[in-house]
Parts: C-alpha cells; structure tokens; sequence
C-alpha cells in the first residue's frame, strides 16, 4: 500500500473507484468503499461538485429488484419496507397477481404489475408516489417482462423487470424469455437510460476472467448454464451487471437462501456507458417481507438539467360553505370587503376578484398534497407491531438457523396473516357502517374514484413524440411541434358540406331574463361540482341569496344586449 499526497482523478471506467495522476494506490474499506486520503482530496471532490453543479443538477435514486414470491396479503409490508429502506422504483418478480392494471398499496406506493395465471410467474414495478407522474408508457410483453418509461426533469429513464424461468424448465420457455428481453432492450433508443432488475436463476459465478467488459469480480461461487446466458445478453446489449462491480461481505452478495443454500440469482444491470452513475450496490438483509429472496439496491444519480420547478396547485376551500356558520362569515366578511354594501358591483372581474380573495382568507386554502392512501386504512398499530417482531424473528433465524429459531419465524409469520385479516375485517365493518350515512355514501364515491385513477397507467400526458418518434421533453419543443400538427391539420384539404340555399333566418326579440329564472336556475344546480375557470363554485351564488340572484340576472342581460 502506498499513499501520495496529489490531486485525484475520479476512474470513470469502473464505478467506486478512484486512481492518482501518479498511480498511488487508495484505501479500501471493508464495506467496499473506495476512499482517498490527505487534505487534497476532500478539495477534489468539493471542486467536482462545484462543476457539477454548475452543469445542472443531479437526482439521486434507489434502484431494487425482488422476488417476493407473491403479492397476496404482502402489499402494505412491501410498501413499508422501501419507506424505511429510501428505495423509490422496486421491480418485482414471482407477484402471481393476475391481470394487467396499476394498484396502489400504501404510503403513496404504486404498483404496475402483469400476470397471466394467480398460481405461478408474474412480474411489476413498484413506484414512489413523486415518481408516478413521471410515468410516459407502460409495455406489459409476457408475464415475465415488462417495461416502464419514465421522464425524470428531461431524462428518460427505463425500468424493466424480468423473471426468467428456473433451472429445471424446458430450454424453449428459457429462449422465449431472452427473445422477449432481447425485444424489449432493441426498442429502446441508445440515448436512453436503461436499468433491468430481475430474478434471473442463475449464478454468473466469482471472478470476471474474459469477461471484465460487462462484470466485475464479486459474485458467489461457480457459474452455470443459466449464469452464462446472463454474461451472453450483457455483452450483446453492452450492459454491466452491476452486483458484481462492488466488493461487499458474502451476506451483502447473497440474494437467495433456502435449506442452508446461499446462492446469488437476482442482478441489477444498465448500460455500460452509465455505470459511472452507479454509486453503490448492496443486498439489503434482516428483512422479512420474503421467505427466501432478499432484496437488491443500487444508488444511482441522473445529471439533469435545471428546470423550473412547477408550483403546487391550491384550491380554496369552499366545501366549508356547507357549514351555516362559516356562510355566515363569508357574507360578513364579503361585505366589509365591499364597504358595507349589500349589492355587488356591476362589473364581473371586480366582483370576481373580490370573493375569490374572501373566500381565501376566511375559507382557506388545500396544501396541495393528495390525502392519505385510504385503500390501506387498516394498517393500524398492531399490525406494524406484529411484522416488527416477524423480522427481528426471521433475522435471529438468519444468524442461528437451529429449529427452535425457524418455528419461532414460522408462528410469527401466521400470527401477522392473523393481525392483517382482523385489521382488514374491522376496518371494512366500519365502512358498513358509516354507508347508511350520507357521508358515508360520499366516502364510498370517493373511493371508488380514488381506485379508477389508481387503476390506470399514465395519469397525464406530460411528453410528446416527434416525426421521428422521439420523446420530445422541453416546453419549447413541444409547443413548436403542436403547431406543426396543426399548420397541416387546418391547412390540409377536404371535402366540404354545400351549405343549404334559400333557408330563411328567423329574426326576433329575446325576452330578457328575470330573476325568478335565474332563482330556479340556482335552485336547480347541485353542490360539490368541480369549479371552472373562473374558481367560483355554485355554492357562493347560493350562499350570498338575493344579493347574487340580483348580480347574476344584470350580468346575464348585459351579455344578451351585446348579442343581439
């Protein structure tokens, strides 16, 4: 070992690692993080990162995959474990859900899953709630491969999730899983990043001789079969299986543990060109959400460019107008606003203007943020309490595998299936309840539309594509093809219905519009619509009485003067 005091260069063909302008050697720690020594070089990275800044800014993420052999009864759990464990985009293998949807199970957590059949495969993609918005197109291609697109500040980022058949299947379901990866990684642009995280059932073994291009030298044991079929696609994709780049402990390499096998299975990979992203990879142990997997997490930082971060939308809080009191002082309150008058003024935007801001001081206004996830409102002390003892259960279990330990984990394990189904059933007696009450039928509506929009894969359109098909991210440029569209729309020609000769027009006076019309209107019009562009709901010209039935009816007839 040799240490020089010089400035440090960051290696940036192989992630963790740094080298000296001279060729000193650095320090390793046992975790496997790679550290400089001397003063110069905390200088060195405080000037990078002054240059990086200074390029753009940089988004850090928490990359896993998992096979969690089913999803039955483990949503909630899955949820909290990548809350404590920070991990914002988890792909997911073995879930035997069937069906082709998204669902939402807790804590903002949203997962994207396709299967074919409840007994066997299945695969996902589990997405922090500040990512769901993020979500471009979601490719469901078998029930072991599936792809999301995401844009994050200008970059796209790729997620694919991948479950390939075990050792002991035939070799035809083995070459229609690498047929269908192949497909999905020839779909996507070069320029793209791209991130797989799967359940491959195979070993690529300890060591990289020949194979250094596309991984490291950490793996567990030997290769096989299975193993070298991920080698192969690595390097026709030029991909870098990232596991195998970061020296760890065995029990930080180990993924699989099954009847006193310790075996390395599930792998992260993305581009060789994107490595240098790759800050750290680790197993993540003493968690129980699994029987026999466990999970993987890789850092990585995406370098975006600056943009203008978009401001929360808050909504003034008329719902409160249903209360007697809080009409009362709004009514007050709008008319000290008017210096003491009861009739409001004749022009609209100055009346307009005028309740909107009463409404904001007296009424309030929404944070912005969505409410908390009521599909998991069971999730209650007791259950939390019960999955804590689970894990620290199946941790001893890890550490000393004697048979007291393993039924101790087994018990404790159906007690929390026991803990869930009494949380659940209450939770539900409780809706029951609550439905024989107008209120309650308002919660089972808002239900039933908080799980429509759960259900579904892109919330809002937030890109468009080009001629070329390339996702086009800036405002500017999708403003510029949108008039593109509609230059060759409007200037394109068609064929045009002959307008009818000799139809006479019928010419009249209209009636002007009393206020007896405009009080049955109001009448007529029901409470708790979304409000227009204008922001004022139906409840305010109800609330105010006679004094808005008199404003409505003059604005009404000075709109009809202009008409005619």
């Amino acid at each position: 070992m040799r240490i020089v005091s010089t400035n440090f260069i960051p290696d940036r063909s192989r992630p963790g690692l740094t080298t000296t302008a001279i060729g000193a050697v650095d320090l390793q720690g046992a975790g496997g993080n790679w550290a400089t020594v001397g003063r110069r070089s905390r200088g060195g990275r405080r000037v990078r990162r002054q240059r990086e800044k200074r390029k753009g800014k940089s988004v850090g993420l928490r990359i896993g995959t998992l096979n969690v052999g089913t999803m039955t009864g483990k949503g909630r759990e899955l949820a909290d474990v990548m809350e404590r464990r920070k991990v914002d985009i988890l792909c997911v293998q073995e879930t035997r859900w069937k069906g082709s949807k998204a669902h939402s199970i807790g804590a903002g957590f949203k997962l994207f899953y396709y299967g074919v059949d409840s007994k066997r495969n299945g695969v996902g993609v589990v997405l922090k709630e500040e990512f769901v918005r993020n979500v471009l197109e979601v490719k469901r291609v078998s029930d072991r491969v599936m792809r999301l697109k995401l844009e994050i500040e200008g970059v796209m980022l790729n997620v694919v999730s991948g479950y390939a058949p075990q050792v002991g299947c035939e070799l035809e379901e083995k070459e229609r899983f690498w047929s269908e990866l192949d497909e999905v990684m020839e779909s996507i642009p070069m320029g793209e990043r791209v991130v797989i995280g799967a359940d491959f059932n195979g070993h690529v073994g300890e060591g990289n001789t020949g194979d250094e291009e596309v991984m490291g030298k950490f793996g567990v044991k030997e290769r096989n079969l299975e193993g070298q079929m991920v080698v192969d696609f690595a390097k026709r994709m030029d991909m870098g299986v990232v596991n195998t780049y970061f020296q760890k402990r065995e029990e930080h390499r180990v993924t699989y543990k099954s009847g006193g096998r310790s075996t390395q299975v599930d792998y992260i990979l993305c581009r060789r060109g994107n490595l240098k992203e790759i800050s750290d990879c680790k197993v993540v142990v003493g968690e129980s959400v699994a029987r026999q997997h466990r999970m993987v997490v890789c850092r990585m930082t995406l370098m975006v460019c600056k943009k203008k971060r978009s401001e929360i939308e808050k909504k003034t809080k008329w719902w409160k107008l249903k209360k007697e009191e809080c009409c009362e002082e709004f009514r007050q309150k709008l008319r000290q606003a008017l210096g003491g008058q009861v009739v409001l003024p004749d022009g609209w935007e100055t009346t307009a203007e005028v309740i909107r801001e009463t409404g904001r001081k007296v009424l309030g206004v929404s944070s912005g943020r969505r409410k908390e996830d009521k599909e998991t409102w069971w999730w209650n002390e007791e259950v939390q309490d019960s999955i804590q003892r689970k894990r620290l259960a199946k941790k001893k279990w890890d550490m000393d595998r004697t048979e007291e330990n393993r039924q101790e984990y087994k018990e404790l394990q159906r007690r929390v299936k026991r803990e869930v189904s009494k949380a659940k059933q209450k939770a539900y007696d409780e809706l029951y309840t609550r439905l024989d009450t107008r209120e309650g039928e308002k919660d089972l509506y808002r239900l039933a539309r908080q799980r429509d929009r759960d259900g579904k894969d892109v919330q809002q359109v937030r890109v468009i594509k080009d001629r070329d098909g390339r996702v086009l991210t800036s405002e500017e440029s999708v403003q510029r093809r949108w008039k593109e569209y509609f230059e060759e729309l409007m200037n394109e020609e068609n064929e045009r219905e002959k307008r009818v000769e000799g139809v006479n027009s019928v010419e009249q006076k209209v009636d002007k519009i009393r206020k007896d019309e405009v009080r049955k209107a109001l009448k007529r019009m029901k409470s708790g619509k979304a409000v227009g562009p204008d922001d004022i709901p139906v409840e305010v010209w109800k609330c105010l009485g006679e004094a808005a039935v008199e404003f409505l009816a003059s604005l009404f007839n000075r709109v009809l003067e202009k008409l005619q």
